[in-house]
């Protein structure tokens, strides 16, 4: 008779998910903000464009934008940061 061995669930991994950009794009944010690129690393193409030519318009001031935003994506949880900006596509601050 073949007996069951008691399940190891603790070791297992979870469900891998899309990965988290949080850090990178919070990064991005701060360093290159006024470029869009951590529009782009989340993958907002329209948005990431629309904060380039802001920052040539404004002779970088539009930068700011980029700055605050890398803040408060750092700022926020993981979950949150996911849900907001992965899932529901929230594409400014």
């Amino acid at each position: 008779m073949e007996t069951k061995r008691p399940t190891e669930d603790w070791n297992n991994p979870p469900a891998r998910r899309e990965e988290n950009k949080k850090v990178l794009a919070g990064v991005l944010g701060i360093v290159l903000g006024g470029f869009g690129v951590h529009k782009f690393v989340l993958g907002y193409t329209q948005e990431g464009i629309i904060q380039l030519v802001v920052t040539l318009v404004t002779c970088g001031m539009g930068s700011l934008i980029g700055f605050v935003e890398g803040i408060i994506y750092l700022t926020k949880t993981d979950e949150d940061f996911y849900q907001t900006y992965q899932v529901g596509k929230k594409g400014w601050f």
